[in-house]
């Protein structure tokens, strides 16, 4: 899908009144036009910048919630899709956008709450770059294998990986990615020798996946539960607590051999930092209006996901707890990139 370019250069300042005298009149004609005549939003296309390749569960989530916020906007709401760098490159573009509310970035829990402690040098501030609009979903993680793998549910594949030590694969999206670090909580905890695969972003490690060029991996539910339903992947477990009501005889990892464990991804909006407060509040309330619509919640339900909305400083407080808890997680993975 193309798009305009409207992080090339700022719009050229017209100086073309030649006088003070005109200056001060054309002054005058503003301070006495209509209220909000300047300011009215939006005035033009939306971007979602998605951090991501396309068909991914950060792709399906920004497209599913853009096309219903385009109707509720009145404008068209266009998807951006820049992988690379875990989040970062997308992250980037995102947060040297104009902070006029029509670019706007569906970041992750990699994106605002992982990336920080897993990389050596950011290209964005996670907190000071970005003005939280709200959640928007809240994902569980999904073990799944290849058919062609000897590893039926998770207490065999323990048995495999210990008795192979270094022959299973798990692919993710990228490194320091809540796929890859479902993963390495994974290996900690069951105490197995397994090899990351990153790929940039989730689409691809899927495609490996179902070619068995990769034997498991710990997905975002949204871009696997229809490759489990249709019986092209092996589903062993969630990463959740509780089991999904989207599959109910799938155990929990917990539950399955691995007491304790738990790991949740979450997607939500944001707006470049400094976009102005009623534009802040228009899009919160747009957002959440357009999650509250049955057939988003359906659509976004069906893909194994929970639907969640919440004020913007409710989603600034979260992004902080959850900075702190994956930050302890990078740490006792000894994972760190450049």
């Amino acid at each position: 899908m193309s798009i305009a370019n409207r992080f090339s250069s700022p719009s050229r300042r017209r100086f073309g009144l030649g006088t003070l005298a005109v200056a001060a009149l054309g002054t005058g004609l503003l301070a006495t036009a209509p209220a909000g005549a300047q300011t009215a939003f939006p005035s033009k296309n939306i971007t979602i910048i998605v951090p991501f390749s396309a068909g991914g569960t950060t792709d399906i989530l920004a497209r599913i919630v853009g096309q219903a916020l385009s109707t509720e906007l009145g404008q068209p709401v266009v998807i951006d899709n820049r992988a690379g760098a875990g989040g970062n490159i997308g992250g980037q573009a995102a947060a040297r956008a104009p902070a006029d509310g029509h670019t706007l970035f569906m970041g992750t829990v990699g994106t605002h709450a992982i990336n920080a402690s897993l990389y050596k040098k950011m290209p964005f501030d996670p907190i000071k770059d970005f003005a939280p609009l709200t959640r928007v979903a809240n994902v569980p993680n999904l073990l799944v294998a290849n058919p062609a793998q000897p590893y039926k549910n998770v207490a065999e594949l323990i048995a495999y990986a210990k008795a192979n030590p270094g022959k299973v694969n798990f692919g993710s999206s990228g490194s320091g990615s809540s796929i890859h670090l479902s993963g390495e909580l994974f290996k900690s905890m069951a105490k197995v020798d397994m090899v990351h695969v990153p790929y940039k972003g989730s689409a691809p490690a899927v495609t490996d996946l179902l070619g068995n060029q990769i034997g498991i991996m710990f997905d975002n539910m949204p871009s696997a539960i229809q490759h489990v339903r249709s019986g092209k992947l092996r589903p062993l477990a969630v990463t959740t607590a509780k089991r999904s009501p989207e599959l109910p005889n799938v155990p929990t990892i917990a539950e399955a051999g691995v007491p304790g464990y738990e790991a949740t991804s979450w997607f939500g909006l944001f707006a470049p930092a400094g976009t102005p407060p009623a534009v802040i509040t228009r899009l919160n309330t747009a957002i959440v209006k357009v999650l509250a619509q049955p057939d988003v919640k359906k659509k976004i339900s069906e893909q194994g996901a929970e639907v969640y909305s919440e004020k913007p400083e409710q989603f600034a407080a979260f992004i902080q707890k959850e900075a702190v808890k994956w930050g302890k997680v990078v740490r006792e993975s000894g994972a760190s990139l450049d």
